[in-house]
């Protein structure tokens, strides 16, 4: 009797025990009761819209060059090619999809119309499409199938028709061109479900005819009929190019521009390059590049390699761009196999590497916190997946660091860091430091630009702690995610020197480790 009493008397105390500890642990991560949370910053004009915010997330996108040029060998086609060289017997828009989809593509933009005019849907407009092909008979429809196939899929669907028409008669007359291409467009943006990104550029060839497009009205147009779809030139509204077509982004990359400053096909590729930090208008770029050395299949040309696919991941969804993949279909009407292999590697190696994020194990802490000990701004949310959980700061504050300790030494070489974009782009300059072995804090890599994702590759390191120094920044910073990675198969050979331009080791543990690795 005397035994059971007394268990019960130290059960009860171990539950009071536990109790008060719930309570501790509630009172550190939660607003006190009755207290008023902490609301989340303001968010820093200029922010993307839906539609924006849409196409970011979709980081990789798979162009699909595909018409008469991959059958008479050329690239931008004469206008003039015959209607029956297009044969391609075993086309099966599924094959595409499945490509795709397998390889981390979330998007399928088809050259509905090139330069030459040939349209792949069986356009009202004009008999110089599929329907004057012995395709199918000249019942066909590329973009039909396409969007069946995708929407079975799950993927997105864009489309590209080329202003420049090297085919249509009617082509220089201002007015009916206009018109002509506004009625090509509805018929792409109506018969076709939900299309999420319309792809546009100014290219003209010299000595052709004089022509004005009338861009305001058919933007106008597309986001009436289409009012998720991201429109894609030069200059925006909704992306813009970075450039090149090599795939490539600047190290500084604001997803700010003025657009009355930039003008479709004459723009100043510097400014669209790195945006503008003063920038009142969100228009995020892309990278478009070709996995082939041309847009359009040719079989005497051969395509990159996984690792050339890989370097060109880290310079543009790295450096805070949409990467567009063109992978052109061949005259079979299927993506080839050689295509297909580098694709698979290509997602094998990003696999590898960012499937384990060494900073999930780490105990994190902040210089400061919004809300003092508000969960929702702690600094742990830089771990959970996603844009709409963060780390934020305190207001008014001096600095802004994010510290990282590990019971165990973590080996790593990548280093990713997020912005939550729906807040705006905050961060001008950062840079990552190690804690040696003398306790001294030494810099390892800076960079400028974050935005939606920036990954830094640099030699590997070993350490037990780690800090996110935010040097410059628009506004008090926000942090949605933080990675640490180890990347086996990039070598210096695929880093340009710029990378490691900002390290400093001073003969500490670090740079043995870094020496050791390679020897």
């Amino acid at each position: 009797m005397i035994v059971a009493k007394h268990r019960r008397t130290i059960e009860r105390n171990i539950l009071v025990i536990l109790l008060i500890h719930l309570l501790y642990l509630l009172s550190q991560s939660t607003p006190s009761f009755g207290a008023r949370p902490k609301p989340p910053p303001i968010p820093l004009l200029p922010i993307p819209s839906a539609r924006q915010l849409s196409w970011q997330l979709s980081e990789m996108a798979m162009f699909l060059h595909f018409g008469p040029n991959t059958f008479t060998g050329s690239e931008w086609g004469s206008g003039h090619a015959d209607p029956s060289i297009f044969t391609p017997d075993s086309l099966n828009a599924t094959q595409w999809v499945s490509v795709a989809k397998e390889n981390g593509f979330t998007r399928l933009v088809l050259t509905a119309k090139h330069h030459d005019g040939f349209c792949l849907w069986p356009s009202l407009y004009t008999n110089y499409s599929v329907k004057s092909s012995p395709w199918r008979n000249g019942l066909g429809d590329v973009v039909g199938d396409l969007a069946q196939a995708a929407k079975a899929a799950g993927l997105q669907l864009g489309v590209y028709l080329s202003p420049w028409d090297k085919h249509e008669p009617v082509y220089g007359n201002t007015v009916g061109y206009n018109e002509f291409y506004l009625g090509q467009m509805t018929e792409l943006l109506t018969g076709y479900g939900e299309i999420k990104e319309v792809f546009l550029d100014g290219a003209k060839g010299e000595g052709e005819k004089d022509m004005e497009y009338y861009f305001d009205d058919w933007f106008d147009l597309i986001h009436q009929l289409q009012p998720a779809a991201a429109i894609f030139t030069d200059a925006g509204p909704d992306t813009r190019w970075i450039g090149d077509e090599d795939g490539v982004a600047g190290t500084t990359c604001w997803s700010l521009i003025n657009c009355s400053d930039v003008t479709i096909g004459g723009t100043d590729y510097e400014y669209i390059e790195m945006g503008d930090p003063s920038g009142q208008d969100w228009v995020p770029a892309e990278c478009d590049v070709s996995i082939r050395p041309g847009w359009f299949w040719h079989a005497s040309e051969a395509p990159k390699t996984a690792m050339d696919l890989l370097d060109l991941y880290y310079k543009s969804v790295g450096r805070n761009c949409q990467l567009l993949l063109n992978v052109p279909p061949n005259t079979s009407g299927l993506i080839s196999d050689e295509d297909i292999q580098v694709l698979r590697e290509f997602t094998k190696l990003r696999t590898s590497i960012f499937s384990r994020n060494l900073a999930k194990s780490a105990r994190f802490s902040a210089s400061s916190t919004r809300g003092t000990s508000d969960f929702r701004f702690a600094p742990y949310n830089v771990i959970k997946e996603g844009i709409y959980t963060y780390w934020a700061p305190g207001r008014e504050q001096s600095e802004f660091v994010l510290y990282l300790d590990f019971q165990e030494q973590v080996t790593f070489n990548v280093l990713e860091v997020q912005e939550p974009i729906h807040m705006g782009q905050r961060i001008i300059a950062f840079h990552l430091d190690v804690l040696n072995e003398f306790g001294e804090w030494q810099e390892l890599i800076d960079g400028t630009t974050v935005g939606y994702r920036r990954l830094l590759l640099f030699p590997v390191v070993k350490t037990y702690s780690i800090r996110l120094v935010i040097d410059e920044c628009r506004d008090e910073p926000l942090i949605s995610y933080l990675g640490l990675y180890m990347d086996p198969y990039s070598n210096l050979e695929h880093k340009s020197s710029s990378w490691f331009g900002s390290m400093r080791f001073n003969g500490s543990r670090v740079l043995r480790d870094w020496l050791s690795a390679f020897m």
